[in-house]
């Protein structure tokens, strides 16, 4: 019904980001702007050793330190009836691949308890929970607590700790392997590459990062001793709604008893999605306390216990015919979780795209989630996808180079074809529509394939290296299902638009302001944006994988179709005549004799008519609450251009073009601001990022931005990105998300880019992050 309402007006307009006024003037809000009277303090001791027993913890020093409030424990908790942190993580579902579990295999998901009870399992888990007067306090009477840990043995790589005789993170489990799984035919592929005329194959890993957001992880707790509720202050990706549901579940109390409240969240990435320990601590300890309590992280803080991404252990190969067609793909995926199960999506997501948008007809992945002494892993952008997109795109540029091929020719011949949407792959995971080819001529065509010739040999000249490299990318993206939005009329002629997403910067102020603007046929500036406090939100799963406009969107077309049909009731009533004779445009009801009642008039009158039924009288508003577990499937093409200095290792990426199709563009600003964004953290783990522990005794090397190299506005390219509009056929209005595109090919375009650039080394191959050190090795061990 939306579509008919009026013609589009705002939609597609590069509005600017109405936010960006208040952030831009120093007006945002962030949790730790929250000050309250009487405020506590609480501050995290945490673990030392990255396995061990805690045999005992003496706290008597600490409570007489000045200040101090209350020094809790993992025995507090056991002693309270707390439960533990309920990330709920699930292994299969649609949309993704079908997934097969071993027969009798059974998925083992560890209790995550905020304080650590008995054991220790990564440099950083909380033990203990000081709260003080002060900050200063706190921090001191921290370092009065007594732990004595009895330290054992520890493994960091998810492969060797699959090996028999690695230590063992949970001893009840017996081994360290949580999720063992396939998806595909592993007799049809087999037989796919008994039949090929060329295998190559590709093993590597895609290393472990942080999301790094400019804004810490912070939580304010408070407890009402007359009503009994606990209130948190803090941000979370998984929105207020569904950060309340995991409270009221770890304190044993109704959802009514607890209120979450989230300001603005400076940066997220899928790590901050997750619940963390802090956020129940804060609440729970202020109970004791008779307090408010806040936390804020250090950034050290952050590197040792922010959940983490990637990490994942990729052997592949692909089988080709004489000519170039892929006959098939088989390999084995292994995703190293950390101590806990936060996810195991990058396993999953990745199983379900291992071939991309290429035609490949038998495909078999194994699939292994397995348990080390580190932080948890989540799902850092575009989880996943990343991986599986580094793992085709490279196999494709050794096939070109071994076999005799041209890589541009081996892409175009084995994309999958416009007319054979929807197609249904290996694994089970059915694509919906687009134009993959168009995505990757447009590529091309930017980044001026024909005149590389003239810039290589230009570069030569100033003794650099250039190559360039082209990688199509396809997402399959989910999350939760459910999702709602309420209109609502006020007096004062605005429309509060309530929405239980959660903004981390992808500007939801502004684009669901357009969407609704859009269809409602009213000015934009009279859209007022209403979320983050479960006292206004009761349905809303978040912002993560790709859900948030593309579910937003048809929850606002149900919330307008009601506001209407409510609307036409409510005048039908007002002045006598049948709702059949009454239109709605651009914020009028009309009746026959030309009469039109604003949304305002209609509003007044259902507050004051007492004569209306009970259901609509009150405020005027409309409501869609849908569940859609439909997925999204972004694709694109992106292409680069790197020098590369074999004196010293240095790359720089010289110029990169990128095309994503999102289906329908709300806002082109956003979405080109989205790509860039993406783009320069798929480069900065390409390159730079590199989260590193020791092998041995898993203490962490890299806890600061002194260690942790991350990329800076001068290492990122002028970036020429094209939006695409295919319409989406699993989306009602033609939808894809378009927050991850750049991140998702930009790991293998890189490393596929420098390779190209040190073929005459005989180069083959550079780990990521390609460093300079790195490269400079790889050049040199070729030369020497």
């Amino acid at each position: 019904m939306v579509g008919s309402i009026l013609k589009t007006k705002v939609i597609g307009v590069p509005i600017p980001r109405k936010e960006d006024e208040r952030l831009l003037r120093g007006l945002g809000r962030y949790t730790s702007d929250h000050i309250e009277k009487e405020i506590s303090y609480g501050i995290i001791v945490r673990s030392p050793y990255a396995h061990a027993k805690i045999k005992s913890i003496n706290i008597s020093k600490a409570l007489i330190s000045p200040g101090v409030l209350a020094v809790l424990s993992g025995k507090d908790l056991r002693a309270d009836g707390i439960k533990p942190i309920p990330h709920n993580a699930e292994w299969s579902g649609a949309p993704d691949a079908e997934i097969r579990l071993p027969k009798g295999f059974e998925v083992f998901t560890p209790e995550h308890f905020p304080l650590a009870l008995d054991v220790v399992r990564f440099v950083g888990e909380p033990v203990a929970l000081v709260v003080a007067e002060t900050e200063p306090q706190a921090i001191l009477a921290g370092e009065l607590v007594s732990i004595l840990y009895e330290e054992l043995s520890a493994v960091v790589d998810s492969r060797k700790a699959m090996k028999a005789g690695a230590p063992i993170v949970w001893n009840e489990r017996g081994n360290n392997i949580s999720l063992s799984c396939e998806v595909g035919d592993s007799a049809a592929t087999d037989q796919a590459f008994a039949s090929a005329a060329h295998v190559v194959n590709f093993n590597s890993w895609v290393q472990r990062i942080t999301g790094s957001p400019m804004e810490p992880r912070a939580a304010i707790g408070s407890f009402d001793n007359e009503t009994c509720q606990y209130t948190l202050r803090s941000a979370s990706g998984r929105g207020a709604v569904q950060t309340r549901e995991r409270l009221a579940f770890m304190l044993n109390v109704p959802l009514e008893n607890c209120r979450v409240v989230f300001g603005d969240m400076g940066g997220n990435f899928g790590t901050r999605n997750a619940f963390f320990s802090e956020a129940f601590l804060m609440p729970w300890a202020s109970r004791i306390v008779g307090r408010t309590v806040k936390w804020t992280a250090s950034r050290n803080e952050c590197f040792l216990s922010d959940y983490q991404g990637r990490d994942l252990s990729i052997e592949s190969e692909l089988a080709l015919d004489k000519n170039g067609k892929f006959l098939g793909l088989r390999g084995t995926n292994i995703s190293n979780l950390g101590a806990y199960v936060a996810y195991f999506w990058p396993l999953r997501k990745g199983l379900s795209l291992m071939q991309s948008v290429y035609n490949i007809p038998s495909v078999h992945f194994k699939g292994f989630a397995v348990f080390s002494n580190t932080p948890p892993t989540a799902v850092y952008r575009s989880a996943g996808r990343p991986e599986a997109i580094y793992a085709i795109e490279r196999l494709i540029d050794i096939a070109a180079a071994q076999c005799g091929f041209d890589r541009t020719y081996l892409r175009q011949i084995n994309l999958i074809k416009k007319d054979s949407l929807p197609f249904k792959t290996a694994v089970g995971v059915t694509y919906d529509s687009g134009d993959y080819s168009e995505a990757m001529e447009i590529a091309l065509e930017k980044t001026d394939i024909e005149g590389f010739k003239a810039r290589k040999q230009e570069s030569r000249k100033h003794g650099l290296c250039r190559g360039w490299a082209i990688a199509n990318y396809i997402e399959v993206t989910s999350g939760i299902p459910r999702e709602r939005a309420e209109l609502r009329v006020c007096k004062d002629g605005k429309i509060d638009l309530v929405v239980g997403t959660m903004s981390s910067g992808q500007g939801h102020e502004t684009s669901y302001a357009q969407v609704a603007s859009d269809w409602l046929g009213v000015p934009i500036g009279s859209i007022r944006f209403v979320s983050n406090d479960t006292d206004r939100v009761t349905v809303g799963g978040g912002s993560h994988s790709g859900r948030s406009m593309r579910l937003v969107s048809i929850a606002i077309g149900e919330a307008i179709s009601d506001l209407i049909e409510r609307g036409k009731f409510i005048v039908a009533h007002l002045l006598a005549c049948d709702t059949a004779s009454i239109n709605y445009e651009n914020g009028y009801f009309i009746v026959p004799n030309n009469r039109r009642l604003t949304l305002l008039d209609v509003a007044d009158a259902a507050f004051s008519l007492n004569s209306l039924p009970l259901e609509y009288q009150g405020y005027f508003e409309g409501i869609g609450d849908i569940t859609n577990r439909t997925g999204g499937y972004p694709y694109g093409a992106h292409a680069c251009e790197v020098e590369v200095d074999p004196e010293t290792g240095v790359v720089e990426i010289v110029s990169w073009s990128g095309v994503d199709d999102v289906g329908l563009a709300i806002n082109p600003l956003i979405l080109h601001g989205q790509a860039h964004g993406a783009i320069t953290q798929g480069i900065g783990q390409a390159l730079w990022e590199n989260i590193n522990y020791d092998p041995e005794d898993a203490q962490l090397r890299s806890g600061s931005f002194m260690d942790y190299s991350m990329p800076r506005a001068v290492d990122i390219p002028s970036m020429e990105t094209v939006i695409t509009e295919n319409p989406a056929s699993s989306h009602p209005y033609g939808i894809r998300p378009g927050g991850e595109g750049g991140t998702t090919p930009a790991l293998g375009l890189v490393i596929n880019a420098i390779v190209h650039a040190l073929s005459d080394y005989g180069v083959q191959h550079i780990e990521m992050p390609a460093t300079p050190e790195r490269v400079w090795r790889a050049i040199h061990s070729k030369t020497s």
